[in-house]
Protein backbone atom coordinates (compact mmCIF):
# COMPACT_ATOMS: atom_id res chain seq x y z
CA UNK A 1 0.00 0.00 0.00
CA UNK A 2 1.31 3.56 -1.01
CA UNK A 3 -0.23 6.77 0.02
CA UNK A 4 -0.02 9.85 -1.77
CA UNK A 5 -1.17 13.63 -0.52
CA UNK A 6 -0.57 16.17 -3.91
CA UNK A 7 -1.03 19.82 -3.20
CA UNK A 8 -1.13 22.06 -5.69
CA UNK A 9 -1.71 25.81 -6.23
CA UNK A 10 -3.39 27.99 -8.89
CA UNK A 11 -2.60 31.52 -9.57
CA UNK A 12 -5.90 33.74 -8.33
CA UNK A 13 -6.99 34.08 -11.80
CA UNK A 14 -7.41 30.67 -11.90
CA UNK A 15 -9.16 29.81 -8.47
CA UNK A 16 -12.43 29.20 -10.22
CA UNK A 17 -10.51 26.51 -12.35
CA UNK A 18 -9.54 24.90 -9.02
CA UNK A 19 -13.06 25.01 -7.82
CA UNK A 20 -14.48 23.12 -10.85
CA UNK A 21 -12.15 20.67 -9.87
CA UNK A 22 -13.16 19.84 -6.94
CA UNK A 23 -16.25 18.32 -8.80
CA UNK A 24 -14.98 17.34 -12.11
CA UNK A 25 -12.19 15.43 -10.78
CA UNK A 26 -14.13 13.16 -9.22
CA UNK A 27 -15.24 10.97 -12.28
CA UNK A 28 -11.69 9.83 -12.86
CA UNK A 29 -10.66 8.92 -9.22
CA UNK A 30 -14.02 6.68 -8.98
CA UNK A 31 -12.86 5.62 -12.06
CA UNK A 32 -8.63 4.71 -11.54
CA UNK A 33 -7.95 1.21 -11.17
CA UNK A 34 -5.66 0.82 -7.97
CA UNK A 35 -7.15 3.37 -5.66
CA UNK A 36 -8.49 1.80 -2.91
CA UNK A 37 -10.00 5.46 -1.15
CA UNK A 38 -9.20 9.20 -2.33
CA UNK A 39 -10.52 12.50 -0.98
CA UNK A 40 -10.17 16.02 -2.83
CA UNK A 41 -9.64 18.34 -0.09
CA UNK A 42 -9.83 22.06 0.69
CA UNK A 43 -7.11 24.10 2.24
CA UNK A 44 -6.75 25.94 5.25
CA UNK A 45 -3.99 29.09 5.48
CA UNK A 46 -1.08 28.75 7.36
CA UNK A 47 -0.64 25.12 7.34
CA UNK A 48 -3.64 24.34 10.05
CA UNK A 49 -6.90 24.42 10.51
CA UNK A 50 -8.47 27.56 9.55
CA UNK A 51 -11.70 29.09 9.29
CA UNK A 52 -10.42 31.23 6.39
CA UNK A 53 -9.71 28.70 2.92
CA UNK A 54 -6.86 28.99 0.98
CA UNK A 55 -8.65 29.15 -2.54
CA UNK A 56 -5.32 28.88 -4.40
CA UNK A 57 -4.37 25.67 -2.43
CA UNK A 58 -5.85 22.31 -3.15
CA UNK A 59 -5.06 19.00 -2.43
CA UNK A 60 -5.82 15.17 -3.08
CA UNK A 61 -4.67 12.14 -0.73
CA UNK A 62 -5.41 9.01 -2.41
CA UNK A 63 -4.80 5.23 -1.32
CA UNK A 64 -3.10 2.70 -3.74
CA UNK A 65 -2.54 -1.00 -4.05
CA UNK A 66 1.26 -0.25 -4.78
CA UNK A 67 3.77 1.89 -6.40
CA UNK A 68 3.01 0.78 -10.02
CA UNK A 69 -1.03 1.62 -9.39
CA UNK A 70 0.35 5.34 -8.29
CA UNK A 71 2.36 5.54 -11.22
CA UNK A 72 -0.25 4.63 -13.97
CA UNK A 73 -2.53 8.03 -12.45
CA UNK A 74 0.66 10.11 -12.85
CA UNK A 75 1.04 9.10 -16.38
CA UNK A 76 -2.64 8.69 -17.76
CA UNK A 77 -4.51 10.47 -15.21
CA UNK A 78 -6.62 13.53 -16.83
CA UNK A 79 -6.52 14.61 -13.48
CA UNK A 80 -2.50 15.16 -13.33
CA UNK A 81 -2.35 16.35 -16.88
CA UNK A 82 -4.64 19.32 -15.50
CA UNK A 83 -2.21 20.05 -12.59
CA UNK A 84 0.75 20.47 -15.39
CA UNK A 85 -1.19 22.71 -17.23
CA UNK A 86 -3.40 24.71 -15.04
CA UNK A 87 -1.31 24.34 -11.40
CA UNK A 88 1.59 27.05 -10.98
CA UNK A 89 2.96 24.40 -8.81
CA UNK A 90 2.78 20.88 -6.70
CA UNK A 91 4.08 18.97 -4.32
CA UNK A 92 3.71 15.24 -3.76
CA UNK A 93 4.41 12.69 -0.60
CA UNK A 94 4.94 9.07 -1.05
CA UNK A 95 3.93 7.23 2.18
CA UNK A 96 3.68 4.05 3.95
CA UNK A 97 1.17 3.44 6.93
CA UNK A 98 2.82 2.68 9.97
CA UNK A 99 0.33 2.75 12.46
CA UNK A 100 -3.43 3.81 12.06
CA UNK A 101 -6.68 4.41 14.51
CA UNK A 102 -10.29 4.76 13.73
CA UNK A 103 -11.85 5.87 10.72
CA UNK A 104 -12.94 8.09 7.54
CA UNK A 105 -16.34 8.33 6.59
CA UNK A 106 -17.13 4.83 8.29
CA UNK A 107 -13.77 3.34 6.95
CA UNK A 108 -10.48 2.19 7.77
CA UNK A 109 -8.42 3.88 4.45
CA UNK A 110 -4.85 2.58 5.92
CA UNK A 111 -5.84 -1.29 7.08
CA UNK A 112 -4.82 -1.78 10.57
CA UNK A 113 -0.37 -1.00 10.23
CA UNK A 114 1.48 -2.52 13.02
CA UNK A 115 4.76 -1.73 11.54
CA UNK A 116 7.87 -0.38 13.66
CA UNK A 117 8.90 3.13 13.99
CA UNK A 118 11.34 4.03 10.84
CA UNK A 119 14.01 6.08 10.99
CA UNK A 120 14.12 9.54 9.05
CA UNK A 121 10.96 11.89 8.38
CA UNK A 122 7.66 11.32 8.70
CA UNK A 123 4.36 12.21 8.67
CA UNK A 124 0.85 12.87 10.63
CA UNK A 125 -2.77 12.83 9.91
CA UNK A 126 -5.04 13.96 12.29
CA UNK A 127 -8.76 14.03 10.80
CA UNK A 128 -11.87 14.80 12.52
CA UNK A 129 -15.63 15.44 11.71
CA UNK A 130 -16.11 17.68 14.80
CA UNK A 131 -19.61 17.92 16.22
CA UNK A 132 -22.05 20.77 15.35
CA UNK A 133 -22.37 21.51 19.09
CA UNK A 134 -18.51 21.58 20.01
CA UNK A 135 -17.50 23.44 17.14
CA UNK A 136 -16.96 26.52 18.98
CA UNK A 137 -15.05 24.51 21.47
CA UNK A 138 -12.71 23.07 18.54
CA UNK A 139 -11.83 26.11 16.97
CA UNK A 140 -11.19 28.32 20.28
CA UNK A 141 -7.72 26.17 20.87
CA UNK A 142 -6.89 25.96 17.02
CA UNK A 143 -4.46 28.79 17.28
CA UNK A 144 -2.62 27.53 20.85
CA UNK A 145 -2.37 24.28 19.37
CA UNK A 146 -1.11 25.51 15.87
CA UNK A 147 1.65 28.08 17.73
CA UNK A 148 3.14 24.86 19.38
CA UNK A 149 3.09 22.58 16.58
CA UNK A 150 5.15 25.14 14.40
CA UNK A 151 7.55 26.21 17.12
CA UNK A 152 8.29 22.32 18.20
CA UNK A 153 11.57 20.74 17.73
CA UNK A 154 11.29 18.81 14.32
CA UNK A 155 8.34 20.27 12.81
CA UNK A 156 9.04 20.72 9.26
CA UNK A 157 5.94 21.53 7.33
CA UNK A 158 2.07 21.45 7.61
CA UNK A 159 -0.93 21.31 5.77
CA UNK A 160 -4.98 22.16 6.89
CA UNK A 161 -7.04 20.13 4.44
CA UNK A 162 -10.66 19.58 4.61
CA UNK A 163 -13.80 18.16 2.71
CA UNK A 164 -16.12 20.66 4.13
CA UNK A 165 -15.57 24.39 5.67
CA UNK A 166 -15.32 24.51 9.41
CA UNK A 167 -16.73 20.85 10.80
CA UNK A 168 -14.74 18.28 8.83
CA UNK A 169 -11.20 18.55 9.26
CA UNK A 170 -7.83 17.25 8.79
CA UNK A 171 -3.71 18.17 9.13
CA UNK A 172 -1.56 16.57 8.01
CA UNK A 173 1.70 17.68 9.53
CA UNK A 174 5.72 16.44 8.55
CA UNK A 175 8.70 16.01 11.25
CA UNK A 176 12.20 14.95 11.02
CA UNK A 177 11.76 11.91 13.59
CA UNK A 178 9.53 9.71 15.31
CA UNK A 179 11.01 10.95 18.39
CA UNK A 180 10.83 15.06 17.86
CA UNK A 181 7.37 14.14 16.68
CA UNK A 182 6.11 11.98 19.66
CA UNK A 183 8.32 15.05 22.16
CA UNK A 184 5.40 17.13 20.47
CA UNK A 185 2.70 14.95 20.65
CA UNK A 186 2.90 13.24 24.06
CA UNK A 187 5.49 16.14 26.19
CA UNK A 188 3.08 19.65 25.67
CA UNK A 189 1.19 20.22 28.46
CA UNK A 190 -0.76 22.39 26.58
CA UNK A 191 -1.53 19.87 23.64
CA UNK A 192 -2.02 17.63 26.09
CA UNK A 193 -4.99 18.98 28.00
CA UNK A 194 -6.32 20.05 24.22
CA UNK A 195 -6.63 15.76 23.86
CA UNK A 196 -8.32 15.50 27.06
CA UNK A 197 -11.02 17.93 26.37
CA UNK A 198 -11.71 15.96 23.29
CA UNK A 199 -12.42 13.13 25.05
CA UNK A 200 -14.16 14.48 27.76
CA UNK A 201 -16.02 16.74 25.93
CA UNK A 202 -17.02 14.63 22.74
CA UNK A 203 -15.72 17.35 20.34
CA UNK A 204 -15.31 14.52 17.68
CA UNK A 205 -18.41 12.33 15.91
CA UNK A 206 -15.59 10.83 13.80
CA UNK A 207 -12.06 10.70 13.95
CA UNK A 208 -8.86 9.24 12.46
CA UNK A 209 -5.27 9.80 13.79
CA UNK A 210 -2.50 8.11 11.70
CA UNK A 211 1.64 7.78 10.90
CA UNK A 212 3.30 7.10 7.91
CA UNK A 213 6.87 6.58 6.78
CA UNK A 214 7.96 8.95 3.79
CA UNK A 215 9.71 7.34 1.03
CA UNK A 216 9.50 10.20 -1.65
CA UNK A 217 8.99 13.62 -2.09
CA UNK A 218 8.64 15.49 -5.69
CA UNK A 219 8.00 19.15 -6.77
CA UNK A 220 7.70 21.93 -4.40
CA UNK A 221 5.16 24.08 -3.12
CA UNK A 222 5.15 27.77 -2.11
CA UNK A 223 8.89 27.81 -4.60
CA UNK A 224 10.36 24.85 -1.84
CA UNK A 225 10.97 20.77 -1.53
CA UNK A 226 10.15 20.78 2.19
CA UNK A 227 12.36 17.44 2.47
CA UNK A 228 15.05 18.67 -0.15
CA UNK A 229 18.24 16.76 1.50
CA UNK A 230 16.41 15.05 4.28
CA UNK A 231 15.09 11.59 2.35
CA UNK A 232 17.57 9.07 2.28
Amino acid sequence: MIVSLTIVRYRKALIPFALLAMAVHRLPMWLQQGCSFWKLLGSGRNGTFDLQPDWQQWGLLAVWDDRDAYQRFTKTSVIKKWWNTLATESWTLLCEPMQSHGQWDGREPFGKPNEKIANGPMAVLTRATIKMGRLKNFWSHVDEVANLMVNAPGYITSFGVGEAPVFRQATFSVWESFEQMKAFAYGSKQHAEVIKKTRSEGWYSEELFARFRIIESSGTINGTDPLAGLIK
